[in-house]
Order: structure tokens, then sequence, then C-alpha cells
């Protein structure tokens, strides 16, 4: 292959670099050197951790927790135009500005569609296990480069905002990374075992519509606690799902897994930890209260949540 998703890691990896650098330059940062070291830590990782010791690897992890755990990770002053000159701006450019956002999707459903199997010489030209994630990097790289062109910026003010951007996110930005490895931990130390053992010493799974609630409930439980649901989901198909509901109810495995995913989707509208979601947007709209998108989304969490449960009694 000659486009490898490593590329996109490396980037990414540069770019927290560059903010790390600029953060620990920043004389009027109240807390330069932790923010600092905080972006450092995951720009090592980024750039080298496939080729460092699985300890060493942990150990920044750790690190970098201990760093956001105890508030080290804060924000400067951001630089930006006086709000009379954005608006401006703004009313200049009218409706052009949505072109480097659109270009995003459409750009990744492109390359996904058109690309998947494309080679030269033999070769494929993207990964082909990564494809949707190339083009999606590809596509973030084509809008960086189409909003410099539209707003007369150069690609360095694009990197120095990127940074403000970086900061006002804070470790919210990599909660995603940390949180895709909880799943894994789960299941390496035997949670899903003791998910059953409890299940079958206290529950009643003897009635089917219990056994649906404990399923359901605890994918949306395990969600808000690791923030997603593809770490909820092999705890409780080992737990509830494989040994009562498919062996003992001879349910349909597709609809279990199906339903069960819906159900740890509905958590996820209730929890900090799905960062990406409900964390992100309070941060990039300066929304004065922290949990605002959850207390919006608790009802339709609570109603697909009872959903999920009659849907799932019905077709299983």
């Amino acid at each position: 292959m000659i486009v490898k998703v490593d590329y996109l890691f490396w980037l990414a990896g540069a770019l927290l670099a560059i903010t790390s650098a600029m953060t620990l330059a920043d004389r009027a940062h109240p807390k330069r050197w932790t923010t600092g070291a905080f972006w450092g830590v995951f720009a090592i990782l980024f750039l080298f951790g496939d080729w460092m010791p699985r300890d060493a690897v942990g150990a920044l992890i750790v690190a970098a927790t201990l760093i956001a755990g105890c508030g080290g990770v804060g924000h400067g002053a951001a630089r930006t135009l006086p709000d009379v000159m954005r608006r401006l701006s703004a009313r200049r450019l009218g409706n052009r500005l949505f072109v480097p956002a659109l270009a995003i999707p459409l750009g990744t459903l492109a390359g996904t569609l058109l690309f998947a199997h494309a080679r030269i010489g033999g070769h494929y030209l993207f990964d082909p296990k990564n494809t949707t994630l190339i083009s999606l990097g590809a596509s973030c790289i084509v809008a960086v480069w189409l909003a410099c062109r539209l707003t007369g910026e150069t690609l360095a003010e694009s990197v120095r905002q990127a940074r403000g951007l970086t900061e006002s996110l804070g470790w919210a930005l990599v909660l995603p990374q940390t949180l895709a490895m909880v799943g894994l931990v789960f299941a390496d130390a035997g949670v899903g075992k003791s998910v059953a053992y409890l299940t079958d010493a206290y529950v009643n799974t003897d009635v089917r519509l219990v056994a649906i609630v404990v399923y359901v409930l605890g994918m949306a439980l395990f969600t808000i606690a690791t923030g997603g649901a593809f770490a909820a989901f092999p705890v409780m198909m080992v737990g509830v799902g494989v040994p009562i509901l498919i062996h003992a109810y001879h349910g349909n495995p597709a609809v279990i897994a199906a339903v069960g995913m819906f159900a740890g989707y509905s958590g996820t509208l209730l929890t900090p930890m799905a960062a990406s979601f409900n964390v992100v947007p309070v941060a990039l709209l300066s929304l004065p209260d922290k949990y605002a998108v959850i207390r919006v989304q608790i009802p339709t969490a609570l109603i697909l949540l009872v959903a999920n449960v009659a849907l799932l009694d019905w077709l299983m």
C-alpha cells in the first residue's frame, strides 16, 4: 500500500508537538508547564507509540491522566480577531464559510466509496482496512487548505488557531482514544464473567423480561461508566447476552447485538465520559453549564431505553 493510516497518526503527533512547544513558550499561560507536558506526552505516543515498550506507553498514559486529574491542563488566552471584525468577515464570506466544513463529510464519503480498491502498479493506494479513516484525514487536510484560500490566512495561522482550539477542548480531546482501550481491559480482567456470576446469583433471569431489562440497562450503565458502547458490548454479551438471551432463550444473536448497541448509545447521551458528544460541544460553544448537553438529552435517553426493552422483547 502507498498511503497508510500511520501517516495521519504522525501528522496528529506533529500538531500535538507544536501545541506543546507553543504552550511551553507562552509565558502568560497560567499552567504552561503541566499543560505543555500533557500535550507533549500524547505527541510522543502518536509519533513513537508503535516502537515504544508497552510499559513505557502505559506509564506515559498514567502520567497524562494524573496531570489532567489534578487540574494541570489549562488554556491560555486565544489570539482572535475583535468581535466586530469577525462579524464583518463572516458577512463578507457568507455561506462560503460552509465549504471547508462540508468538504470533510463529502470527501470522506467519496474516498470510502471510490478508493477502497484503488491500486497503482498492483499496490493498494490506500490501506484497504482503513480507507474510511484515511479518507477522513485527507478530507480534513483539504478542508484546511480550502479554509486558508477562502479567508486569505496562512497555514501558520491555522496551526495557531488549532492550538487555541486544542487547549479549549483540553483533556476531552484525547478521552475517546483512552476509552477505546477500556473494553479490552475489561475483557482481559474478566469483568464479563463477573457480571455473568452476579446476574446468575442475584437476578431472577428465569423471567425473560427481567433478563432483557438487565441486558439493556447493563449496556447503558457500562456505557455511562466507560463513555463508549463498544467498551460495554463485550462485557454484557459475555455476562448476559450469550449465556442467557442466546443460549437459554434462543434469541436471535443479530437482534440482540443490534439492540444492545442501541441501548449503549442511549447511555452515551447521559455521560460526560462520551466527551466527543457531550463535552466537546459545550467547550466549542462556551456554554456556562458543562452538563447542558446531557440535561437536554435525558428525556430522549430514558424513552429510548424503554423502547429498547420493548423492541428486544418483540424481536428476540
